[in-house]
């Protein structure tokens, strides 16, 4: 994930641009009746449960506000513990890193009351000691997390200290002295020692505290402290996983995104207590290590998704990256695997997709290698992983043209026109088809567009930017359907591109190589209805490609889910996926499709030089419509998406089938473009199921909606 994707194409000669064009004046009117006919004898591979994929990584707290139930942060003492100061500049920093802050321990009593000690640590570089008085407490408090009233709270602390020191640990739901609990610990002693803790909150608040304090003779020191729901699901807040379930997604991909350039897993296996907070330099966040691989893959277990995970490429090196995958795949004979065993988990993980590295074309990315040294480095990590598990499938971090041109890579290396040709040596895709054969399964694909922008190469050029953002964006005029197709264009795109290597390269086919969107999202954009417009499109325009598209994965896999401290439920993307998923789901085969209404030609002004030959979408302009039918051809299945703001009529044929009686119907719809769901309200856009008679031919979708037809046919 790129750095500037946390706050919110080239110019191909091969595909015939030669300059910004002149605009159409107006795009022709849509033919009286729009016609529809479906091939059903002409289907394409079936659909994997792969294509409906999540990304996650340890962006800031994100993972541990969204996932984990942990309610304390810095739990393990990595920051100083000083009082409340007002930060000047913290009214500056964007909304979406505040949230993501972490709340800080401060101290009661004297500051000068605490030190860290780097001298036996419990974990870490330090542990928090506390100079005792004989009456009046002293220690440290964290306010600002949630609690439920009536809901019970379970966590341990380790601590050592002085015999004469007398600790008291206290949750508060209140100001008054009976809106709390204190428990009082028994006597300490000079080794470190666990004790549970075990409250009931009095109250529901926003403003939860937990206070550790001593009185008496002496000191204490606290090594970790824990406090969590006591109906969390193995770590993991019960009321997320219970809305993830209902997504049924292919897979999960962790733990990065940039994270994981800097990403030492050794570090993140083990007691969770014992296991150190780091400074994660790409977000300049530090994580305490808590959701770690043996998390990661109770997660996925969980929710039912298969794990795919990305090894460090960039600060780490081949031998670690295949002694992670004997600790994950290894059996309990290998050092690895027997470490494994150890740590609770004695059968393999089997384990079987694997990614290396992440976006190391990139200039932000830690450890970034130049690509004519990079492809040695893969080739070298593949092998290592390999030998760990001979089984596993390799994926390689590439890059088109469309991506390196609007990044940048191009004008880095001084390029001609801030452009990247195909083959050229910066282009990365290329780069590992040309070098690393045998050492790759399938190629890995990142897009990012963004919402009210459009990307202007001669403003690329010279070097225009708009809100601080990467040079080339200026401000989009654009209609309802060309913002909701924006992003779909994307993956038309990178398409077309693909086809261009396969035509360079014949053995890609051979060899069934195949590409992994392994993160996409439109940015800048809230999850409301106009926004799962425009995704339903990128579904249809990812499922028309099956052939090689084989698996993609969202950004981020939590943007599913409107979330408060202690509530989850599915958003309006969300709910597309379930709609998605149920329906076009695993095993179904896309057929082709044609219409009498092509889609308009892209508008090169929008987005000079790195436009699709042809637009997103079926020939049904202005509807975009897939079909798909079941392995043994019993039924026929057509998403339709109108993204405009009238009931559009069509007729529909079958070719290779009988459609037998009705059809159901399931409509995704809301009462205009910014409708939502959230948390607290009656949602604003739901899916409704109806039969029809299917009298005549012709059919009607919708107002801005997705709909999702499901036809009989018969034998």
């Amino acid at each position: 994930m790129k750095l500037w994707m946390a706050c919110s194409f080239t110019a191909l000669a091969a595909f015939g641009w030669a300059g910004p064009a002149a605009a159409p004046a107006s795009v022709p009117a849509p033919p009286q009746p729009l016609s529809v006919t479906l091939h059903v004898r002409q289907s394409r591979r079936r659909i994997s449960r792969y294509e409906y994929g999540m990304f996650i990584e340890n962006l800031g707290s994100l993972v541990y506000r969204s996932l984990w139930a942990q309610m304390l942060d810095d739990r393990k003492f990595y920051f100083p513990i000083t009082p409340a100061r007002p930060h000047p500049g913290q009214s500056k920093v964007p909304a979406f890193f505040r949230r993501l802050q972490p709340r800080k321990w401060r101290p009661v009593g004297p500051p000068a009351a605490i030190t860290l000690d780097p001298r036996r640590p419990f974990v870490g570089a330090h542990s928090p000691r506390i100079a005792l008085a004989a009456t009046a407490a002293r220690g440290i408090r964290q306010s600002g997390f949630s609690l439920v009233a009536g809901q019970r709270y379970r966590g341990h602390i380790w601590l050592r200290g002085s015999r004469g020191a007398r600790v008291r640990v206290r949750l508060s739901w209140g100001t008054r002295a009976n809106q709390s609990r204190t428990i009082t610990l028994p006597p300490l002693s000079p080794a470190y020692r666990k004790f549970p803790l075990r409250f009931t909150a009095g109250g529901t608040t926003g403003a939860g505290a937990l206070a550790i304090t001593g009185q008496g003779t002496g000191s204490f020191h606290i090594g970790v402290v824990s406090l969590m729901p006591a109906d969390n699901l193995e770590g993991f807040r019960p009321e997320v996983i219970a809305q993830l379930r209902r997504l049924h997604s292919g897979f999960w991909r962790f733990p990065g995104g940039n994270f994981v350039a800097d990403f030492n897993w050794y570090d993140a296996i083990g007691p969770r207590d014992r296991r150190p907070p780091v400074l994660d330099h790409a977000w300049n966040a530090v994580q305490p290590n808590d959701v770690g691989l043996d998390e990661f893959m109770t997660l996925c277990r969980l929710i039912g998704a298969a794990p795919y995970i990305t090894v460090n490429a960039g600060f780490g090196d081949a031998h670690s990256a295949g002694e992670e995958v004997e600790y994950m795949n290894g059996s309990a004979h290998t050092r690895l695997g027997a470490l494994r065993g150890r740590d609770g988990h004695p059968a393999p993980y089997h384990v079987q997709f694997w990614n290396i590295g992440n976006e190391p074309y990139g200039t932000w990315e830690l450890g970034r290698t130049d690509l004519k040294y990079y492809v040695l480095k893969h080739n070298e990590f593949a092998r290592a992983m390999r030998r760990a598990d001979p089984a596993i499938t390799l994926l390689a971090s590439g890059a088109m043209p469309d991506e390196e041109t609007i990044e940048g890579i191009a004008a880095a290396l001084h390029l001609k026109n801030d452009q990247v040709p195909f083959c050229s040596p910066a282009d990365w895709t290329c780069a590992f088809l040309q070098h690393c054969w045998g050492n790759f399964d399938g190629i890995t694909e990142h897009w990012y567009a963004r919402a009210g922008v459009r990307f202007d190469l001669r403003r690329a050029i010279q070097g225009v930017r708009v809100h601080g953002m990467e040079a080339g964006y200026v401000p989009a005029r654009e209609s309802l359907l060309q913002w909701v197709r924006q992003p779909s264009n994307r993956v038309r795109l990178k398409a077309e591109e693909w086809r261009e290597y396969e035509r360079r390269y014949p053995q890609m086919a051979q060899k069934k190589i195949f590409m992994s969107i392994d993160e996409y999202a439109y940015t800048g954009a809230p999850a409301n209805l106009k926004l799962a417009l425009a995704y339903a499109m990128v579904f249809n325009e990812m499922l028309r490609h099956t052939d090689f598209l084989r698996m993609s994965a969202f950004t981020m896999g939590v943007s599913t889910l409107d979330l408060s401290p202690t509530a989850a439920a599915l958003n309006t993307t969300g709910l597309l996926f379930k709609l998605y998923q149920e329906h076009l789901g695993p095993g179904l085969r896309p057929i082709a499709l044609s219409g009498n209404s092509p889609q308009p030609p892209p508008r090169q002004q929008f987005i000079d030089g790195v436009l699709p030959r042809t637009n997103a979408g079926s020939p049904t302009y202005p509807l975009d419509m897939l079909a798909a039918v079941d392995r043994r051809r019993q039924y026929l299945t057509l998403a339709v998406v109108n993204a405009t703001r009238a009931a559009q009529p069509f007729t529909l044929h079958v070719r290779g089938a009988r459609l037998a009686g009705g059809a159901t119907l399931w409509t995704m719809t809301g009462p205009h473009l910014k409708a939502a769901n959230r948390l607290g309200h009656a949602p604003q856009v739901t899916v409704s199921r109806r039969r029809l008679a299917l009298s005549g031919a012709t059919l009607s979708a919708a107002p801005l909606s997705i709909s999702i037809y499901r036809f009989a046919l018969r034998p």
